[in-house]
């Protein structure tokens, strides 16, 4: 997998010398359950800033941040939990808590709307500071169960953006309209056999079900039914990506 990452890193990289300085590359990376997104963005990330730390090695005469790459989750955009429990039947926006509308579709396209902007409003002079400044995104907190607002931010350095989730460009309303801002939409799939098996194993090691039995029927009620939701909601992927079964994807699973 390790290769895979670095080539797919090398190939972004390219893409981000060939965008305009005034803008961004913008890459939505979704995914079924357990099909090992986190794990993968978090290599494919590591592997473009390096790149980019080594090609461009000389700093602006103005002393200004190199480009980078930044790794955003969709899970900041989760719903809180005081919200779910304003919707018409709280017990079942709660149990079903990680579908997409338990999510806040709507927010999630004016952060999407807001990377698209222009980093300048005319041309960049040499040594001059860009005229947007820092974005802030939602991050989610695991401790508290609910996301944290304005946890990350994204600064005019960080021209390649990933964004990674469930529903990262669905085509459905009114995630579709930030799925058409995304200059790439690259889908991780894996075989439903085998996300069974990685969800039924990350069910009962963090606790969430008692014994495997019980976490096989979750996976198979609620995890691989979204999962197919997914696959037949998307916007048209620009590339598809078999994730690769080896130890550290089965061991660091997205949640």
């Amino acid at each position: 997998m390790e290769k895979i990452t670095f080539d797919l890193a090398v190939e972004l990289v390219d893409k981000l010398r060939q965008t305009p300085p005034n803008l961004r590359l913008i890459v939505g990376i979704a995914g079924s359950p357990a099909a090992g997104k986190s794990s993968f963005c978090h290599r494919l990330l590591k592997n473009i800033n390096i790149i980019l730390q080594q090609n461009e090695s000389d700093a602006s005469e103005a002393g200004e941040p190199r480009d980078s790459a930044i790794l955003v989750g969709l899970d900041g955009w989760h719903l809180t939990r005081a919200q779910l429990s304003l919707f018409p039947d709280p017990d079942l926006a709660r149990e079903r808590r990680g579908i997409h509308w338990t999510f806040d579709g709507k927010g999630y396209v004016a952060f999407v709307k807001a990377l698209r902007l222009p980093l300048f409003l005319s041309s960049p002079a040499l040594g001059s500071s860009p005229d947007v400044q820092a974005i802030t995104a939602p991050t989610f907190s695991h401790a508290l169960k609910d996301p944290t607002p304005d946890a990350l931010s994204v600064y005019p350095h960080d021209r390649l953006v990933i964004i990674e989730g469930l529903y990262t460009f669905l085509s459905i309303d009114p995630w579709v309209e930030a799925s058409r801002l995304l200059d790439e939409r690259w889908f991780l799939r894996v075989h439903d056999d085998e996300a069974c098996r990685r969800l039924v194993t990350r069910h009962v090691e963090t606790g969430i079900c008692k014994d495997a039995d019980e976490a096989r029927q979750r996976a198979e009620g609620n995890d691989l039914p979204n999962g197919r939701f997914i696959v037949e909601n998307i916007l048209q992927p620009t590339k598809y990506i078999d994730s690769v079964d080896d130890y550290e994807l089965a061991h660091e699973l997205d949640l």
